[in-house]
């Protein structure tokens, strides 16, 4: 979860643990409570991460790389598809066949949202900002992270004020939940 390094480096390691979670669960023969922990950890890491960007990644976008309303903009749509369909894998029973089209549908919307911030978004960032700029935003997408929500909230703004104010709560609430369930407790 916090990998250390700037924003960019951060995010970038974050999707990389992302991509060798899927690939464990396209590797899974079976379903039953291995697949409902792994989801269960994919969530929690997708839902830390988006909370992450949305705080701070996005707002640094707008401030600093020319178009950047509209890259922003386009990143928290992948973010609103990603977060409902996360609700629906939360929902779904491991045999219930809808879970494997849920979980590939998750997949390729991951997977095109990763190349579009690592092929266009990243490196227009990383032009804009200094790299104390990327350091100190890499320093708080950590902080956010760790009191970041662990389950999906599509309900909720996706602001970054009203993000700050909203996610550390309902992260309290999410964190006592996933202790008392047992959930997601190999991240």
């Amino acid at each position: 979860m916090g990998h250390g390094g700037n924003v960019i480096d951060e995010l970038m390691a974050d999707h990389r643990e992302v991509e060798e979670m899927f690939a464990r669960i396209q590797a899974m023969t079976g379903g039953g409570q291995q697949l409902r922990d792994l989801v269960d950890e994919v969530t929690i890491e997708l839902v830390r991460h988006s909370v992450a960007e949305e705080q701070y990644l996005y707002p640094a976008v707008r401030e600093h790389v020319e178009g950047g309303d509209r890259l922003a903009d386009k990143e928290l749509e992948d973010h609103g598809r990603v977060e409902k369909l996360l609700k629906q894998l939360e929902k779904s029973r491991t045999d219930d066949p809808q879970m494997n089209l849920l979980l590939q549908q998750l997949m390729d919307e991951v997977a095109a949202h990763v190349q579009d911030e690592e092929t266009n978004l990243f490196p227009r960032l990383r032009q804009a900002c200094t790299p104390e700029r990327l350091n100190d935003l890499g320093d708080k997408v950590r902080r956010a992270k760790s009191m970041a929500p662990t389950r999906p909230h599509p309900a909720a703004p996706d602001t970054p004020m009203a993000s700050k104010l909203l996610a550390p709560g309902a992260g309290l609430v999410d964190r006592a939940r996933d202790f008392v369930t047992g959930r997601g407790k190999n991240s």
